[in-house]
């Protein structure tokens, strides 16, 4: 620098002059341009945060499905709210992998269900079967211009875009996820496809374990009904039986019913429910049943003679749970027949007469099972019409956690009421497909009918 060009500088900073700076609005539009990016970027966030929190509800919403019907059609509208599509559908395989053999949809207006009435299940052509053939993520923009593209069926909605994303049960294809037609309009991005590919494979999770869930839960079925015992020819008695098993596949019931033919036109009736639901309750059941089957051939004793006698035999020779039950005898007497009845804390038998509403049995109940030796068992008796029909049945049946037991037996006598003029097989259907309970437990009816006149 000359010594001339450093004295002008001097002289410029004893005026108070400085080097230039950014102007103040040029710091306002910098500022401005970075806040809206830093929001950009927090909206960006707290949509993905949004979408990881959508899917963890959708994952745990699809677990609590119990049966397969539910759960599939559960991972199509959970998958349609994740990305907001107004379409969705769900494509099961068959064994070859080639064909769809079940399409569960969802979104379809009553109009365009109507509409489509009829039409054949889809066959896996066209995009579909592109997607059966490519399993691999696809989104596509415009359907008809694919080149894959079959057209729709008559009556179909005209789609235009769709989301497709394979589901693999235990590394196997089981079906097709489709999504199609965002309701914001915009075609489906990566983003939407990052949730749904993600969803599907919780999806195969639970497809699977609700199969393995269904498999225990048949298995525990067969077993239960292998330790129940077909009705004998009860004649000159008509009868029927029922039993439901629990709603979870652990829960081995410890409920069962008998009816033994003595002589003379008699008849023994016994239901009961050994509390527990597991093996231990299931085999207690068992040896209780064949003891009482032992002991009901004794004539000359009351139903609450057995019962007492029943009670001091299990507990000298097994450690056996708590068990409710009620055993009955029906004999003839001029001119219809006569009940005589006992109960172990077990709910009250229901007597329709053929004239009548239903009403219960209600008596003094004895203690349950294994309780205490030293209670008496009271005997109750009255007679029957011809013509009627008293029903058996465990507490499975009737308990319900939101309503007292009254009302609920209650419900029952109505139900009863309603269809006592069916014939006893549809008669005891109808008790267990219409219950007043709320499925949770093991149930079990036997109803008999005496003769008409």
């Amino acid at each position: 620098m000359t010594p001339g060009h450093e004295a002008l500088v001097m002289a410029g900073e004893r005026r108070g002059q400085r080097p230039r700076q950014p102007q103040l609005p040029d710091l306002h539009v910098r500022l401005r341009t970075e806040l809206g990016r830093i929001d950009e970027q927090l909206r960006a966030l707290l949509d993905t945060m949004d979408r990881m929190q959508g899917l963890l509800d959708a994952v745990v919403a699809i677990s609590r499905e119990v049966e397969l019907t539910a759960v599939l059609h559960r991972i199509v509208t959970t998958a349609m709210d994740l990305v907001g599509a107004r379409y969705g559908a769900l494509g099961v395989l068959n064994e070859s992998g080639e064909h769809l053999e079940e399409f569960i949809t969802a979104g379809l207006s009553e109009r365009e269900r109507a509409d489509l009435a009829g039409t054949d299940l889809p066959r896996g052509l066209g995009v579909l079967g592109h997607l059966i053939s490519h399993p691999e993520p696809h989104r596509i923009v415009d359907i008809e211009a694919h080149p894959a593209s079959a057209g729709f069926p008559p009556g179909h909605p005209r789609l235009r875009t769709l989301l497709g994303v394979a589901i693999s049960v235990r590394g196997e294809v089981y079906g097709d996820l489709y999504l199609s037609e965002r309701r914001d309009g915009e075609p489906f991005d990566i983003h939407d496809e990052n949730v749904v590919t993600a969803l599907a494979s919780a999806a195969g999770i639970a497809i699977e374990n609700v199969r393995l869930f269904e498999q225990v839960r048949i298995g525990a079925e067969q077993f239960q009904r292998l330790l129940l015992p077909a009705l004998p020819d009860l004649r000159p008695f008509s009868a029927a039986a029922v039993y439901r098993p629990a709603a979870e596949p652990s829960k081995l019931g410890g409920d069962w019913y008998d009816a033994i033919p003595l002589s003379g036109d008699v008849v023994a009736v016994v239901i009961g429910d050994v509390v527990g639901h597991d093996l231990k309750a299931a085999a207690a059941m068992a040896s209780t049943r064949n003891m009482l089957r032992a002991l009901l051939f004794d004539l000359g004793s009351t139903p609450g003679a057995l019962l007492a006698r029943l009670d001091r035999t299990l507990q000298a020779i097994t450690t056996n749970p708590v068990t409710t039950t009620a055993l009955a005898r029906i004999e003839p007497e001029e001119p219809g027949w006569r009940i005589d009845w006992s109960t172990a804390g077990h709910v009250p038998p229901l007597l329709i007469p053929p004239d009548g509403p239903a009403e219960y049995l209600d008596a003094e109940p004895g203690l349950p099972l294994g309780v205490d030796l030293d209670e008496p068992r009271p005997d109750h008796s009255r007679f029957l019409a011809p013509g009627s029909t008293v029903v058996f049945f465990t507490d499975g049946l009737v308990e319900h956690p939101a309503h007292s037991i009254d009302e609920s037996l209650d419900a029952l006598a109505d139900l009863a009421t309603a269809h006592a003029s069916r014939p006893l097989p549809e008669f005891v259907r109808a008790l267990a497909d219409d219950h007043p309970s709320d499925g949770h437990d093991d149930m079990a009816v036997l109803a008999l009918r005496t003769p008409p006149v």
